[in-house]
């Protein structure tokens, strides 16, 4: 492979960890919703909704796009419009920095997950 269909792949194999991660995550009380969509016109964004008992969506997100070339990298969990934890905007011009980076940060919100979710059930009743 030339060192475009390198980066393509491990670009697409990222994207595939980020999603697989973010997609194991669950909670005994409430239903979730793995999601991964393109985002035009040089992006990707994966994540999982959990809708709450009272309606409610609790999204973890991460996001990589190319933009005024260079490689972004976002992550955040919001409810509902609400930020409760938003991961600094990272640019990097290097895509293997960028795919390390969409790791860390699917892996920085992966693992307060259930404490994130546990916060807006007792915020329920």
């Amino acid at each position: 492979m030339d060192s475009e269909s390198l980066a393509a792949a491990g670009l697409l194999a990222a994207l595939s960890r980020a999603a697989g991660l973010l997609a194991e995550l669950d909670h005994p009380f409430v239903r979730s919703e793995p999601f991964s969509y393109f985002v035009p016109p040089a992006g990707a964004r994966t994540g999982t909704a959990f809708t709450l008992p009272d309606g409610r969506e609790l999204c973890f997100t991460v996001s990589i796009a190319v933009f005024e070339g260079a490689f972004q990298v976002d992550g955040s969990i919001v409810v509902e419009g609400e930020v409760l934890l938003e991961l600094p905007r990272k640019t990097t011009p290097d895509i293997r920095d960028g795919l390390a980076v969409l790791d860390d940060y699917a892996a920085e919100l992966a693992a307060p997950a259930g404490r994130f979710i546990d916060e807006q059930l007792d915020n329920i009743v």
